[in-house]
C-alpha cells in the first residue's frame, strides 16, 4: 500500500514538474509556456546596419523572425546565422519582404556597432532589407527585450558571453509565439511560412 502511494505521488511530481510529461528541459517548458500563451514583446529603439532606426512594433502585420547575437561570437552566433541564411532561403520568396522579415539583435550594443553588425549581415548573407542586423540604441533597453524573449546572457570572463540560442518567431500582433530550434531551421521556416 504505502509503495503504491509513494509511486502515485512520484508520477504527480514528475507530471507537475515536467509540464504535463512534454518538458523535461527548461528550454522545452519555455517553448511550451509561449506556445500556449503568446507574450508581447517591448517596442525598444534599434539601430540596424545601415544606422536606420526601426522597432519591432514597425512590424506589427507581418511576422518577424527573430535571433539574438553578438558579432565577435565564433561559436553558437555563427550556427544561429547559418541558420538563419536557411530560414531566408528556404520561406517562399514572394512572402520575404511583404509577409515575413528577420532580425538579428546584438546582445552587445558596446562594441557591434553599425560596421560590426554589416560584416555579420555579410558574412551570412543578410541583404539589410529583408533580414536586417540590429543592436538596441540605449543599452537599458536591453534587459527587458532579453527578458520578453527569455534570452539569458553571462559575461564569459574571456571578453564574450555564454548565451542560450533559438529561433523566434513574433506574430503579427507582436507577440512572441513560436521558439524554433537553431539547429532545425527548415522546420522553423516551414511553420513561419505556414503560421496564419
Amino acid at each position: 500500500m504505502m509503495a503504491a502511494l509513494v509511486t502515485v505521488l512520484g508520477i504527480g511530481v514528475l507530471w507537475w514538474s515536467t509540464d504535463g510529461f512534454v518538458s523535461f528541459t527548461a528550454e522545452a517548458a519555455r517553448r511550451a509556456e509561449i506556445l500556449r500563451s503568446p507574450r508581447p514583446v517591448p517596442a525598444a529603439l534599434l539601430e540596424d546596419q545601415d544606422g536606420r532606426l526601426l522597432s519591432l512594433q514597425d512590424y506589427r502585420g507581418k511576422l518577424l523572425a527573430v535571433e539574438f547575437i553578438y558579432t565577435n561570437c565564433t561559436t553558437i552566433c555563427r550556427a544561429l546565422g547559418v541558420a538563419f541564411r536557411q530560414v531566408q532561403e528556404r520561406v517562399p520568396q514572394p512572402m520575404l519582404g511583404s509577409q515575413i522579415s528577420l532580425l538579428s539583435i546584438s546582445f552587445d550594443p558596446a562594441r557591434d556597432d553599425p560596421a560590426h553588425l554589416k560584416a555579420y549581415g555579410q558574412a551570412f548573407g543578410a541583404d539589410g532589407r529583408h533580414w536586417r542586423i540590429a543592436r538596441v540604441r540605449n543599452a537599458a533597453d536591453l534587459p527587458a527585450l532579453l527578458k520578453a524573449f527569455g534570452i539569458v546572457v553571462i559575461p564569459d570572463r574571456l571578453g564574450g558571453f555564454e548565451h542560450n540560442a533559438a529561433l523566434h518567431l513574433v506574430d503579427r500582433d507582436g507577440r512572441l509565439a513560436l521558439i524554433g530550434d537553431v539547429n532545425e531551421p527548415a522546420l522553423f521556416a516551414d511553420k513561419v511560412a505556414r503560421w496564419p
